[in-house]
């Protein structure tokens, strides 16, 4: 195939990256000690540790894992950890020891955290113990015999780790009772790890380094298998994507996504390769404390999702931050939209650079440029070293321009699916092309633009709609905060567009949002129905708006209704 998107390369950007230049993670993380050891690594609540302090917790706790528990390698080792030093401390920790890093969501339900840790055969865990409720719950009917619980300021200095911690527990009453009796305290953890020393592993580019879940395009979350290899390749893939602009150990960046979501993960692993200095936020739902973390940082780079960006430009305090710094500000994760991608430009004076990527692809697939002066609406150009084609159902390629699904074939696509080997197949196309189930086309310029997903499309009398493009209408009247295109039944067209609401403008209409969309969108395009709601839409632990979960809840609003 001709990789027609290298025409429109960057200066400088190579057609391939040194995919192979680091045996392993733990190999890549002792390059960056010896490189940038007394630099600032990772910095939250005020609190910095550098690299080289970074990598003695490390290694003391990978030193607990391997010479306390025992754990072999390729055990998996659950992290069920927001944005804390805890989390970056516990990655590499695990990796060092040869382990293999199961990411949990902490505001996952018991249901779903005992499938998580069942499927995945977890033998340990790190848990804050804001959330060790809900693992006493599930732990007897799981693999895990080793707990570790942490709190919220563990790695803080005294006496700031004692305030955190007290009024985490007895102001906000943000630790429900939970009785584990077998849990170890992370500083005991730690104690005991530099006691037993650690024999550092040496695992292969090709073992296991991460279980990272995910509902796939198909049925019930799947356990993506990443090798060392995969998330070494997609390091430098990006960071061979970003180095005209970025300049190594003079960054730092902002991460308010949580880092168990596989786009912060990556992204916060290239900074590290860069030698970034990484602002980890705890919580940005809490818009005025983020706004004071970007007030006060000097920061450079800053990464988010729609969500995200829209609610900033909707928060006063932004106005006070200092943006002349930035040099990169990536969205991701979730389409942009171009009303709040070009919002954020008027308002703050920088592009916001859309990339596009998959947890299957480790996840980066495609980014547009770096040095973009405006959106582009399209979701980039693939990566060095990756190549994207728009196949059909058959897997043959389609013409530049014509739609079908994308798909994927490079260094940072996973190994399969974690114990499923049918599942594993029905994602592969032949060739080792990976199966997106996203919908988009490849134009001429080598860009690929995204039209929605798969099973998100809508069809009206046998024509295609993409919820993305009513969607993106929607947002473009100043009075829609937010909003979801989902199906709706019909007894002519079979199933209709029903738009669901948030308004910025309490006195919007219905009669005048429906006009607006007639002015942009094709009449069969247009939503038959607006359903306005007063509170936010159900979203991702990342902020992107949950679809599924929008219409199952219409589905019940009008099933109760039809009943009553």
């Amino acid at each position: 195939m001709q990789k027609i998107w290298l025409n429109s390369y960057p200066p400088g950007v190579p057609p391939t990256a040194a995919v192979d230049a680091f045996a392993s993670l733990p190999a890549l993380f002792d390059w960056i000690v010896r490189t940038y050891g007394p630099q600032p690594a990772f910095t939250n609540q005020g609190t910095t540790l550098t690299w080289a302090e970074l990598d003695e917790r490390a290694r003391a706790f990978a030193g607990y894992l391997q010479g306390v528990l025992g754990l072999a390698p390729g055990a998996r080792v659950a992290l069920m950890l927001p944005n804390l030093l805890q989390y970056p401390v516990g990655l590499f920790g695990v990796l060092r020891a040869g382990c293999v890093v199961v990411n949990v969501n902490p505001l996952y339900t018991a249901r779903e955290l005992q499938y998580q840790l069942a499927d995945s055969g977890a033998s340990a865990i790190v848990v804050l113990d804001n959330f060790a409720h809900t693992l006493e719950q599930v732990l007897a009917a799981t693999a895990v015999r080793h707990v570790v619980v942490t709190r919220a300021g563990d790695l803080l200095p005294f006496p700031k780790a004692q305030i955190v911690n007290l009024v985490v527990r007895h102001v906000r009453h943000m630790v429900p009772a939970w009785y584990l009796p077998q849990a170890v305290r992370w500083h005991e953890a730690l104690r005991r790890g530099r006691t037993a020393g650690l024999r550092p592993a040496t695992p292969a580019p090709q073992d296991t380094a991460f279980l990272q879940y995910t509902g796939g395009t198909t049925g019930v979350p799947k356990g993506a298998v990443l090798s060392h290899a995969n998330l070494v390749a997609n390091i430098e893939q990006t960071a061979a994507w970003v180095g005209g602009v970025l300049v190594p150990g003079r960054e730092t960046a902002i991460v308010p996504l949580p880092l168990y979501h596989v786009f912060a993960l990556t992204a916060t692993l290239t900074f590290c390769r860069l030698g970034a200095h990484v602002v980890l936020v705890t919580n940005p739902r809490e818009l005025p404390a983020f706004v004071r973390e970007l007030r006060h940082s000097p920061w450079t780079v800053l990464i988010g999702v729609n969500t995200l960006f829209n609610a900033l430009l909707n928060e006063p305090g932004l106005a006070q931050v200092d943006m002349r710094r930035a040099k990169l500000v990536v969205a991701g994760g979730m389409a942009v939209q171009r009303a709040v991608a070009e919002r954020w430009q008027q308002r703050c004076g920088t592009a916001l650079v859309e990339g596009y990527g998959l947890t299957e692809a480790s996840p980066i697939v495609c980014a547009n440029r770096p040095d973009q002066p405006a959106f582009t609406g399209a979701i980039g150009l693939p990566l060095p070293s990756t190549e994207v084609a728009i196949l059909d159902d058959t897997g043959q390629e389609l013409a530049l321009g014509e739609p079908g699904e994308i798909c994927v074939r490079g260094p940072q696509v996973m190994q399969g699916y974690w114990q499923r080997p049918e599942e594993t197949a029905r994602v592969f196309h032949p060739g080792g092309w990976l199966r997106t189930g996203d919908i988009g086309v490849l134009e001429p310029t080598g860009y690929v633009r995204l039209i929605d997903r798969l099973k998100d499309m809508i069809v009206v009398s046998g024509f295609k709609v993409y919820p993305n493009e009513v969607e993106d209408v929607l947002a473009l009247h100043p009075g829609v905060f937010e909003a979801a295109a989902i199906r709706a039944p019909d007894p002519h067209s079979q199933e209709v567009v029903k738009a669901v609401v948030v308004r910025r403008d309490p006195q919007l209409t219905e009669q005048a949002l429906l006009e607006h969309c007639r002015q942009h969108l094709t009449g069969y395009k247009v939503p038959r129905a607006i359903v306005f709601r007063s509170a936010p839409l159900p979203k991702s632990p990342i902020g992107k708006i949950l679809r599924r979960v929008v219409q199952a809840e219409e589905d019940a609003r009008l099933a109760t209704t039809t009943a009553g």
